[in-house]
């Protein structure tokens, strides 16, 4: 009998093979048009029916208790939000971010509404208490299955394209929060509540002190944000 080791040497040869032939045409594209980079750093815009068009804040998900905080929309448009950056869990060579791949995302930022002892790494509730929409927290670990986050392309929008985010088990959208009823990121199965991405802008290294200003004015808002 022949042995099953050259076939399946084979088919992994296969698969590594074509996944360089398509690497490069699945990958994220920012606001400008340039492929996402890991190592950039971003402000992620969502398109919200129940907000302006702020950016991505962390924010408590209830008042008692405050921590771990949340992920909500500013609903002033000109809060940008806090930047954060793109990491793969894995080791591999790759800078760019690209569709359907297993990513972390985590805020950059020195200004912080408190909860120090938490990572800022994104991850969805997994506790005995999180909700059937489970809140996407910060205070994960880039190594969890929980943190994994996906970035998957959507209708074209506006002329350009419109992303969302995804997990293993579900799509991240947004329910009204307990501050102001800003949109807050959870985890959802409902298509109506699907949190779509029309602008990755990235943090230019010439602009440090403009975008520090915006997070503290941002932070300093809470909970009027």
């Amino acid at each position: 009998m022949m042995s099953s080791f050259p076939l399946v040497s084979f088919l992994i040869t296969l698969m590594l093979a074509s996944r360089v032939c398509t690497h490069g045409e699945n990958r994220v594209d920012d606001t400008d048009g340039n492929p996402l980079r890991t190592t950039a750093q971003y402000l992620i815009l969502p398109l919200s029916p129940r907000s302006n068009g702020g950016g991505l804040l962390p924010v408590p998900v209830k008042l008692q208790p405050l921590c771990p905080l949340g992920i909500s929309q500013s609903s002033v448009k000109a809060l940008t939000g806090l930047p954060v950056s793109f990491s793969y869990p894995y080791a591999i060579m790759d800078t760019y971010v690209n569709e359907m791949e297993a990513i972390n995302i985590e805020f950059k930022s020195d200004a912080w509404p408190g909860c120090e002892e938490f990572s800022k790494y994104w991850e969805v509730d997994e506790s005995s208490s999180a909700s059937e929409e489970p809140a996407v927290l910060v205070g994960g670990k880039s190594t969890e299955r929980n943190s994994w986050f996906r970035i998957e392309r959507k209708e074209p929008f506006y002329g350009g394209v419109a992303y969302k985010l995804t997990t293993l088990t579900g799509t991240i959208g947004t329910v009204p929060g307990p501050l102001g009823q800003a949109p807050q990121l959870v985890l959802t199965n409902d298509d109506c509540e699907t949190s779509l991405i029309h602008r990755f802008m990235i943090v230019h290294g010439d602009t440090p002190a403009t975008t520090s200003r915006q997070e503290k004015l941002g932070l300093r808002m809470f909970p009027f944000y």
